[in-house]
């Protein structure tokens, strides 16, 4: 039951408080969490962003149509997408494969091939779109995770990507903003952070055949 009363407990935090600061170590298991995210095909098209930088955080509040967790939190996290799944790129990762696994390039052939000739025919859009649906189960574990480690979070969608990308240079490394999460303590006076949560009974949501 105890990640039942974690789930409980977490909530999309309002309201941060801004003199507590995240200890390297949760930080640690946070991004070693999103490394270990399930992604389709293992490709891992994503890489996180970590803002620990105040000037920048109220930089990016601005373009978070002023949500102030953003400013306030102790750390940002920036979900972001490759902008190129190519064949070099599935091929690094086959070799990396590889590496670890010890496997042989008689196995790994086919299913490296099928996988280039998949993404090098497929439009831009629809690769972006198969990335982006990685970056929300990459917050989804964090959102878990956060939970467990008594991190309160906000996962949000409302910012501007374009001026993230811009402030963070994320074209120069390839990469497009899709998710943004700031993380940190809950301030004593949210009172957010005593309402009820509200949700459909399970019998509702639930499906047993």
């Amino acid at each position: 039951m105890e990640i039942i009363e974690s789930l409980q407990w977490r909530y999309a935090t309002k309201k941060f408080d801004n003199n507590r600061i995240l200890p390297q170590e949760k930080i640690d298991i946070l991004t070693q969490a999103f490394n270990l995210t399930a992604t389709s095909y293992g490709l891992q098209p994503l890489k996180l962003v970590v803002i620990h930088n105040k000037e920048i955080q109220k930089e990016l509040t601005q373009h978070s149509w002023n949500q102030q967790q953003v400013a306030d939190a102790s750390h940002v996290l920036v979900f972001c997408i490759e902008n190129s799944v190519d064949k070099d790129y599935i091929t690094k990762y086959f070799d990396n494969v590889k590496a670890i696994r010890n496997t042989s390039e008689e196995i790994l052939k086919p299913f490296r091939e099928q996988l280039v000739d998949s993404f090098t025919n497929k439009p831009s859009d629809e690769v972006s779109n198969w990335a982006a649906k990685q970056a929300y189960l990459a917050m989804g574990n964090l959102l878990t995770v956060c939970a467990m480690e008594k991190v309160d979070a906000c996962p949000m969608e409302g910012f501007i990507p374009e001026k993230y990308d811009e402030v963070l240079n994320l074209k120069d490394l390839g990469l497009t903003s899709v998710l943004v999460l700031p993380i940190g303590y809950r301030a004593n006076d949210d009172m957010f952070a005593d309402f009820k949560k509200v949700r459909r009974p399970i019998t509702e949501t639930v499906i047993v055949l």
